[in-house]
């Protein structure tokens, strides 16, 4: 006891306090929230003292330490309540096996909104087709004491500036037998923990002096180290291979040339680069990955849906030159919208192909070094600490971006509007976002959270219009992409698809054959349909209100922003670190006006 004591005196502000207890206790404590989780360990209950430890702050009391841990309590409230003017304590029970009903337990008269809030809350967890949870609120005075006296008399802490609300939950995660349904457990933990964190931040609005802002605060604040060691190890895995480099044939250029000698039939056999890894090994090593333990359910849920899609990508890997790897295809990048289908319709069918543009190349590879460095200067003017370069090698037959290094091929040419498309695609958007990502927490943000493509490719399209330099063939390519993918899903054959292209669409023979070739590598490969839609995704989100510099903070999904939000409030992420040179052109408001009121893909070139 005299230790707890002395560690009261050491309430800092933007401090945190971890102590040991006896009996398997454990005290987790944030300075700056003025709430703390409380569970009394009970036997095969291991799932309430999980919800517990998803609060920012949280106590877990070993056997028999109510009356070790009392006096330390009141005297935490006490400090606590003094400096926020007032001070929470929730206790998390478990109710009996088959009750579907929450009990809240709490002075009602003084909290109204906040336990009206947390019953609305915990009443819309979804559970099963033909159940459906309820809550009651119960005045402390009338007290249900069916699992064990409260662990304060509400009147005794409210003494010390405390507030004192039990919550009885029903282990609908578990069955009449007591065996738990894990899969199940893990989204009731999600939900359970926004209402309780939804409730939380609806008392410390109306009763403290707490400067909190939104309820995403009110989750961990700090990444486990074991955290860290999951983020280290599933990004080392997915560094051990190049997945896009190994579903890419070797022999394209050879294929080529015999279909075209052959009057555009026969496009022959793909050969692909032997595995450098064992796919099973691999997908042994990630599940053998504690996802599941993460506590805190936003993290949990990121790295399990990143261990899906490279599960999904080993699978592919093993699958090349099959029919199911098509299938696969579809499964990670999903099907073809009617109106993203409509939207490449329009602009194959508004924009006409520019003949020449393959004419007016009048910049080399060392050329665009030079304005590439310029940019990366641009860049360290931001972040001195920017150390990305520019390689020009013999070795490679297209320019990309890895690991947030430039990678040219030494023949490479390309006309001055190109340059500046490539400039702030390649290095203003994947570049950027992979330095802006090296500077968080997690190293998923540099490599990419699941399905994190669209989004990024958007971006860098959208990169290109706002830079003035989106042409007409670049966005004629982004359309061709979606209709050969779409014929790709209706059964179309590699002639049928180039022939469309072609003869339907009036693309040149050499970028017809680009598209189609890369819509069969692998057996089926969707991935290029990203391109126009992560732009069409990116135009309905700004069209919401969303705003675009958010998106730079690394590399992840629309669907995660809520998530990268919630973990910004927190403090665990960070707001980007450098922004593009785009965002400094003149014209780039005005633009980004304009695209935001959705205005049609076409007329952006």
């Amino acid at each position: 006891m005299k230790l707890a004591s002395q560690q009261l005196q050491k309430l800092e502000p933007h401090g945190r306090t971890e102590m040991k207890l006896p009996n398997n206790g454990f005290l987790f404590l944030e300075h700056d929230v003025p709430y703390l989780i409380v569970y009394r360990r009970k036997t095969k209950d291991r799932q309430t003292m999980r919800l517990a430890k998803t609060g920012a702050s949280f106590l877990i009391l070993g056997k028999d330490d109510e009356d070790y841990m009392h006096d330390f309590l009141l005297e935490l409230v006490d400090r606590m309540a003094e400096r926020f003017r007032s001070f929470l304590v929730v206790e998390l029970e478990k109710r009996d096996l088959g009750s579907t009903e929450f009990i809240i337990s709490g002075p009602y008269k003084k909290l109204p909104s906040t336990l009206d809030q947390l019953a609305k809350e915990l009443e819309k967890i979804d559970i099963r087709y033909d159940a459906k949870l309820t809550a009651t609120i119960v005045d402390s005075s009338a007290e249900n004491t069916e699992n064990g006296s409260p662990l304060f008399e509400e009147s005794f802490l409210r003494v010390k500036g405390g507030t004192y609300v039990r919550l009885q939950i029903p282990p609908v995660y578990r069955t009449l037998e007591n065996k738990e349904f894990p899969v199940f457990f893990r989204k009731f933990r999600t939900q359970f923990a926004k209402a309780l964190q939804q409730s939380i931040y609806e008392f410390i609005r109306v009763q403290t002096t707490s400067k909190i802002a939104s309820y995403h605060a009110l989750g961990k604040r700090r990444i486990h180290e074991e955290v860290s060691k999951i983020d280290k190890e599933i990004t080392a895995i997915q560094n051990s291979y190049s997945f896009l480099l190994l579903v890419a044939p070797i022999n394209i250029e050879n294929l080529k040339r015999s279909y075209f000698n052959n009057g555009f039939k026969n496009i022959g056999t793909y050969h692909y680069r032997l595995l450098p890894i064992d796919p099973d090994i691999l997908k042994r090593k990630l599940y053998q990955l504690d996802i599941h333990e993460i506590d805190d359910p936003a993290l949990a849920y990121i790295y399990d849906e990143k261990r899906e899609e490279i599960d999904q990508e080993l699978t592919m890997l093993k699958e090349r030159g099959s029919k199911n790897f098509f299938y696969s295809s579809v499964r990670l990048y999903q099907d073809i919208s009617t109106q993203l289908l409509k939207e490449a319709q329009l602009i194959l069918n508004n924009i006409a192909e520019d003949d020449l543009a393959s004419e007016k190349t009048d910049m080399d590879a060392y050329d665009f070094q030079k304005l590439a460095e310029n940019e990366f200067d641009f860049f360290r003017k931001q972040a001195p600490d920017f150390r990305s370069k520019v390689h020009i090698r013999d070795d490679i037959n297209i320019m990309m971006v890895a690991g947030g290094e430039l990678y040219l091929p030494s023949g490479y040419r390309m006309t001055k509007m190109e340059a500046r498309a490539l400039i702030q695609h390649e290095l203003g958007t994947h570049a950027l976002t992979y330095f802006n990502g090296t500077r968080q927490p997690l190293q998923q943000l540099a490599h990419g959270l699941a399905g994190y493509d669209a989004l990024q490719e958007g971006i860098a399209v959208l990169a290109e219009y706002l830079a003035d330099a989106l042409g007409v063939n670049r966005l004629r390519t982004l359309a061709g992409r979606v209709v050969a993918g779409d014929a790709l899903l209706k059964g179309a054959n590699f002639d049928d698809m180039f022939s469309m292209l072609y003869k339907e669409y009036g693309f040149a023979p050499q970028r017809a054959f680009d598209m189609t070739s890369r819509m069969f590598q692998g057996g089926g490969f969707l991935k290029d349909i990203v391109y126009l839609k992560g732009l069409l995704e990116l135009r309905d989100h700004l069209a919401n209100g969303g705003t675009l510099e958010p998106l730079l903070a690394g590399k992840f999904a629309l669907r995660h922003l809520t998530i990268v939000q919630e973990l910004t409030h927190r403090g665990l992420l960070h707001p980007p670190k450098i922004k593009p040179r785009y965002l400094l052109n003149a014209s780039c408001d005005q633009k980004l006006r304009q695209f935001k009121k959705g205005m049609p893909l076409q007329n952006m070139v």
